[in-house]
């Protein structure tokens, strides 16, 4: 890894799962670089609390479902990795996501191609634009869903997109071996967000019903995810590569 303070690529890091996984790198000393699609107030509310914590940070407006702005985005990247006094960066973290929620009979072509651009074709083509921009010995953390793993239905088209991401990070860690990248990939349960229009932190009936599946007994919450990635980040867990890790509190076991 590069010999300066360790930087990190949040996608979609102005909120949630994201924020919250920017925030515990800043207490470890990371600088993030932040995207986000629309927000720009909540995005400078992470950079303000990261700043406040002693860490580095700039937010970068990026449509991950748009691979045509990846160029431009990079270039925007290398001018604030060189203001930083680097040419590399250390994590990258493919957070950013849309929600979907329809059984397979409903599910509109038009839903099905903005899932697979957000989900699988930004996280696939953004990786391969940055991959001259990761510092040998640097790490990847792609973020999938539980429901990979438990087939709720109404979430087949978005599953099946996280699935995919999952194959993927298995064959980006055996590519990438060779420049000692590890790549993994995190699989959250059920989180009180507001993804999903804030279904599992908003509605009794879910939280309920997750709470019931759930061994530790409650939905989860961003920061018993964002630390996680964090942590998996560091050198603690340098010899932990291609494995899918769901952080779920042991979620319909």
């Amino acid at each position: 890894m590069s010999a300066h303070s360790p930087i990190a690529i949040v996608t979609g890091g102005s909120r949630g799962l994201g924020r919250s996984t920017v925030e515990a790198l800043a207490r470890r000393g990371v600088g993030s670089i932040v995207t986000y699609n629309s927000n720009r107030a909540a995005a400078n509310e992470v950079v303000a609390a990261v700043e406040q914590a002693g860490a580095r940070a700039v937010a970068l407006r990026l449509d991950t479902g748009d691979t045509a702005a990846f160029p431009g985005f990079a270039t925007e990247l290398r001018k604030v990795l060189a203001d930083w006094g680097t040419e590399r960066f250390d994590f990258l973290v493919n957070n950013a996501g849309i929600s979907h929620h329809a059984p397979i009979a409903e599910v509109t072509e038009e839903d099905f191609d903005a899932l697979y651009r957000v989900h699988l074709k930004g996280v696939f083509f953004l990786t391969q634009t940055l991959l001259p921009l990761i510092a040998d010995g640097g790490r990847i953390v792609n973020v999938s869903t539980g429901l990979t793993r438990i087939v709720y239905p109404g979430s087949a088209a978005y599953g099946s997109m996280k699935g995919a991401v999952e194959v993927l990070t298995r064959y980006l860690a055996k590519e990438l071996g060779n420049r000692r990248i590890a790549v993994n990939v995190v699989a959250p349960g059920a989180v009180q967000t507001d993804f999903s229009g804030g279904m599992v932190r908003d509605n009794p009936e879910v939280n309920r019903r997750v709470s019931e599946v759930t061994a530790l007994g409650r939905p989860g919450l961003p920061d018993d995810i964002g630390p996680m990635i964090a942590s998996l980040l560091s050198e603690d867990n340098r010899w932990v590569n291609a494995q899918r890790i769901e952080v779920s509190g042991g979620m319909m076991i």
